[in-house]
Order: structure tokens, then sequence, then C-alpha cells
């Protein structure tokens, strides 16, 4: 591996393959390094290599170092959302953001509750020029046997704002703690009377943290409502005039 003037790793032609050091930390080590550095055809085709190594870990850091060099591609994508390990599926959903074409949404349903729950991150961390997958994390927020992927759910629904996912955001607010902590939050994208009613519900929750959600974004509904201070620029009567420059 060599630098170039800036101290950035490149590959060398007399590297040896990333996949022939049976050290799983060098090859995580090296592939990592590769991508903080430049993207020469070397380092892409080595980083592409890493991609169908023997470890999940040196997987999923060859894909997160295409992600860092811009050089990420849809197949690449596919592949990693296809991996046999969750690891790697996970990293796949949180990097799904570089492509159009390969969405989060092909990991809400997965077998892995940590995939689904990084899945339903990368939803609500998306826009949605059309067609938001409302239906699917509406379905994960009220039913997924995972507490934290119902939570994660909640979270994104909020995040979207699409108003088709307020029924589910106001079942969330009955759940557990920890989800309902998320979904009031997730109230403050909903303009709609249901939302301020679950608000003024939650102002009574046995959870100090609900609680203070819920006043709080109560208290930012007040202030948007209330109306303008006439009073505002009363002082001398009006906008005070900018001081004349000496000349």
């Amino acid at each position: 591996m060599t630098h170039d003037n800036l101290g950035n790793a490149d590959a060398s032609t007399d590297d040896p393959p990333i996949n022939g050091e049976l050290d799983i930390n060098a090859r995580c080590t090296r592939v990592v390094l590769l991508g903080h550095g430049t993207a020469s055809p070397q380092a892409i085709s080595q980083i592409k290599t890493a991609l169908r190594d023997e470890s999940p870990h040196v997987r999923a850091h060859a894909l997160g170092a295409l992600v860092r060099l811009e050089r990420c591609d849809d197949d690449s994508l596919r592949l990693a959302i296809g991996d046999i390990h969750p690891l790697v599926r996970a990293r796949a959903a949180e990097l799904t953001f570089v492509s159009g074409e390969v969405l989060p949404t092909l990991l809400l349903s997965d077998d892995d509750v940590s995939v689904v729950e990084t899945a339903c991150f990368a939803c609500g961390e998306r826009s949605w020029l059309s067609s938001p997958p409302i239906a699917q994390l509406s379905a994960i927020a009220r039913d997924h046997d995972d507490a934290l992927c119902r939570e994660s759910a909640a979270a994104a629904l909020g995040a979207i704002g699409d108003p088709d996912g307020l029924e589910a955001v106001l079942q969330a607010c009955t759940d557990r703690v920890t989800v309902r902590r998320r979904a009031t939050l997730a109230l403050a994208a909903f303009d709609d009377p249901r939302a301020e009613e679950q608000l003024r519900r939650a102002l009574d929750d046995v959870d100090w943290q609900v609680r203070q959600a819920a006043e709080d974004l109560l208290e930012v509904g007040r202030v948007l409502d209330r109306p303008a201070d006439s009073d505002a620029y009363a002082d001398n009567g009006g906008p005070s005039e900018p001081d004349e420059i000496d000349r």
C-alpha cells in the first residue's frame, strides 16, 4: 500500500490481495484505509473483491469504503442486501441513501430484528418523492415482536410525516415506555386534532420523558399558534431606521 502527498492510502500493484491475508483484523484495516484513500482503479478493484470476503465484517467495511469513495453502484448494494449475514444486510440498509433505485424497504421484512430496525431508520432518513412505505412501517410499528423495531418504525413514520401513518403512531403511544417516547416525539409531524389530544393525554404518562416530550411539543404548538405581537415594533413608532453613515 502506498500513500499520496496528502497521506491518503492507495492500492499498490505490489500489495497482496485482501483475501490473501488470513487475519480478519488486517483485512478490515486494509479495506478501511483504502476507503479513506483515492478512488484509483486498483483500490476499487480490491474493495469490490472484498465484498465477497469470507468475513462479514470485511464485507460490511468494503461496502462502506465504496460509499466513502463515491463508487458504490446499485449492484454492490444489491449484493450486500442479499448477503447471508445480518451485519452486512444492516449496513446495506443504512447505506441505501446513495441509490435512487435500491431502497431500504427491501429489508423491512428481514428475519433479523437488527436489520429491520436499521431498515426502518433508513426509511425515515430518506426523502420520498413518491410512495413512501407507510403501510409496511405501520405494520411494524403496531405488530412487530421486537420493541426496538416498533420504536424505529414509529420514529420513521414521524420523520416521513405522511398523514396515513398517524394511526400507527397513536397506537405506538400506548406501547411500552421506550416506544411511547419515540412515538410521542413523532406526533410533532402531524397537524391533526388526534395528535394534540394524544399529547395532552401523554402529560399524565407515568414516564417523565414522555411527559416532558408532550409538554415541549404542546408549548411549541402554543407559540406557533400565537398571533403576531402588534407591539413588537412599537418602540419609536415602528422599526428603527438604520443609523446614517457619517460622510
